[in-house]
């Protein structure tokens, strides 16, 4: 499940963006120790983890050996997120004209999800 979402403007990196999710992350999640993204994240956004939240910021990459497709260690969880928001009809497209509707629609969906899961349990 997700714990917290920030939806930017695509003119926007996405190692800026992580900092906008970090940012509100800091204070709900003090107990937070380690974070897992992909090669785009690499950079100056690690040193800035480790300052801002004493966070592990992991960057999962592919092996330089590998051939085709390959499952990436914890890769795979988010773009199951994914997957698991693209299933809604409104989040299939990018229909919102406001960011904070974005936002709201996504969280939406996962207490949707999650309503649903604890039912059938």
């Amino acid at each position: 499940m997700i714990l917290d979402c920030a939806v930017h403007p695509a003119d926007i990196q996405d190692r800026d963006g992580a900092k906008l999710v970090l940012e509100k992350v800091i204070a709900r999640f003090p107990h937070l120790t380690r974070i897992w993204a992909d090669g785009g994240y690499a950079g100056k956004l690690v040193d800035w983890a480790k300052e801002a939240g004493q966070w592990i910021l992991e960057i999962v990459k592919r092996s330089d050996t590998a051939v085709g497709f390959e499952v990436l260690p914890h890769r795979w969880i988010v773009e199951r997120t994914f997957a698991w928001l693209g299933r809604f009809r409104r989040m299939s497209k990018d229909y919102e004209a406001l960011l904070e509707t974005s936002e709201a629609m996504i969280r939406v969906a996962m207490i949707r999800l999650m309503t649903r899961r604890l039912a059938v349990s």
